[in-house]
């Protein structure tokens, strides 16, 4: 019995050490507000991505007000050839105008594959302004 049981606990040892059960790092968002005029301005703020899934041709990004979910401020879409950064004004966009105190804005990115299949979406959201 305890043979069998050194048995199974080697082969669990493998096959989590095996390169097949390795995950690929998660998808991951971050974006800073700095250098982002309040009320409509139309150039994205500069953002950081980690664990792009390999295959991905172009990123969709789309801006939502979570405290005025309704308000349309779209966003943008650009070819992805490796970079982890994307500067200001990387697209155009509705940016944030809160019309009293903050809001809070969730940006989604969604990895996209040439025929425009989803392979992985990050989230992020930042109150503006910040304080």
């Amino acid at each position: 019995m305890l043979t069998r049981i050194w048995a199974i606990v080697a082969l669990a040892v493998v096959a989590a050490s095996s390169p097949a059960s390795a995950q690929a790092p998660s998808f991951g968002v971050d974006f800073s507000w700095e250098g982002t005029a309040a009320c409509f301005d139309p150039k994205s703020p500069p953002f950081m991505l980690s664990g792009v899934p390999a295959g991905t041709k172009r990123l969709n990004f789309v801006m939502k007000d979570l405290d005025a979910p309704s308000f349309p401020h779209g966003g943008g879409t650009v070819a992805y050839t490796g970079q982890t950064h994307f500067s200001l004004g990387a697209f155009s966009y509705m940016g944030p105008c809160p019309p009293s105190g903050q809001h809070t804005y969730q940006w989604t990115v969604e990895a996209q594959d040439t025929a425009g299949k989803t392979l992985a979406t990050a989230t992020v959201a930042k109150k503006f302004p910040p304080r």
